[in-house]
């Protein structure tokens, strides 16, 4: 933990003083004019590399009072990315991703972006990794980064922890924190996961913020009922990171060659059901071979079929539903002679 603050600090001390360092003006003072040519231009601050400070150069308008450049600008220069501490090749990387980006959005926030990401504590090549991933990164503001971050952290990601998370899965930091706080409520209600292992599955399984909310429930929906896998369980072996059509189709595969029961009212069985560990996590070979007991061909397969039955059980679904939708317009129509009917009949009267 403290490694991890004084390597934050560091990153702080260097984005700030590289910011303060490379801070310039255009002004005018009695017998000199002093230009600092910016390099890199955000808003209406103007920063440049040190190294490019040119030497006094004599004014003719000696007693014209000082005069401040405001003029904003949105350039991005690959030296200045390059004094904040990437190399050249990466300078160039990130510079040419903001320049293919449409809108002045990003390259407005994109120093903004870079230097939360460097007092977030990681190091060049991660924010280079980070950006590379997830480039919409460049167009979010300051304060929306800011407050996305910290809801991570009060969420239960602490140091360590919401460094990887960041590295593995950006995207995270896109999301409004409305819309974290919704996935962690129906994780919580829908669900029944306790607050740590909601935090366990932000941090093992950070993309389950952008799966649909239906899905995600009949996914814990499933497992819990079907395979009679509980909560504890689910979070240990990292369950959300399997999408519902990997888990079904191992889970039934195993069914149909008698290797996996669903248990009775009371938990139990007449077999002894494999982990959830020993089927999620491996490999497809790994599983075919070890845990299924089968050649690679039966269970190719066996995909295919499913796949089948799957889409015949989905048009089946849609025949339904758009045959009562039927009925119920037949119902209204029917209704609504009936009415005009009665209303002639009493109209006669």
């Amino acid at each position: 933990m403290q490694r991890t603050n004084m390597g934050m600090r560091i990153a702080a001390n260097q984005v700030i003083c590289w910011t303060l360092r490379n801070s310039s003006f255009v002004f005018s003072l009695p017998h000199r004019r002093i230009h600092h040519p910016p390099c890199l231009r955000i808003g209406t601050r103007s920063l440049c590399s040190s190294s490019d400070h040119t030497h006094p150069q004599s004014n003719p308008r000696s007693h014209e009072a000082p005069q401040w450049s405001s003029k904003p600008g949105t350039e991005l220069s690959p030296r200045s990315l390059v004094d904040m501490g990437f190399t050249d090749s990466q300078a160039e990387e990130i510079h040419q991703s903001v320049c293919s980006i449409r809108g002045e959005g990003a390259a407005r926030n994109a120093l903004s972006t870079l230097t939360t990401l460097f007092v977030l504590g990681l190091n060049s090549s991660s924010v280079l990794k980070v950006l590379n991933k997830c480039p919409e990164l460049y167009a979010v503001k300051e304060r929306q980064l800011h407050q996305r971050i910290s809801n991570l952290r009060k969420l239960g990601l602490l140091e360590g922890s919401l460094q990887r998370v960041v590295v593995y899965y950006p995207k995270i930091l896109t999301l409004p924190v409305k819309s974290v706080k919704t996935v962690v409520l129906l994780l919580k209600e829908k669900c029944l996961f306790t607050t740590q292992q909601v935090t366990d599955i932000l941090r093992d399984s950070p993309a389950v913020v952008l799966e649909d909310k239906d899905q995600l429930v009949y996914k814990f929906q499933y497992v819990y009922f079907r395979m009679g896998v509980k909560q504890a369980d689910m979070v240990k072996y990292r369950m959300f990171r399997f999408t519902l059509d990997e888990l079904r189709c191992r889970h039934v595969f195993l069914e149909r060659r008698g290797l996996y029961q669903t248990p009775d009212k009371k938990g139990q069985t007449t077999i002894v059901n494999p982990k959830l560990d020993s089927i999620l996590d491996v490999d497809q070979d790994a599983f075919v071979a070890r845990v299924a007991q089968a050649s690679a061909e039966e269970y190719d397969v066996f995909q295919k079929l499913l796949e089948r039955e799957w889409k015949e059980e989905e048009l089946q679904g849609k025949i339904e539903a758009d045959s009562d939708a039927e009925e119920n317009e037949d119902d209204d129509d029917d209704e609504e002679i009936s009415g005009r009917n009665g209303y002639r009949k009493t109209k006669k009267k």
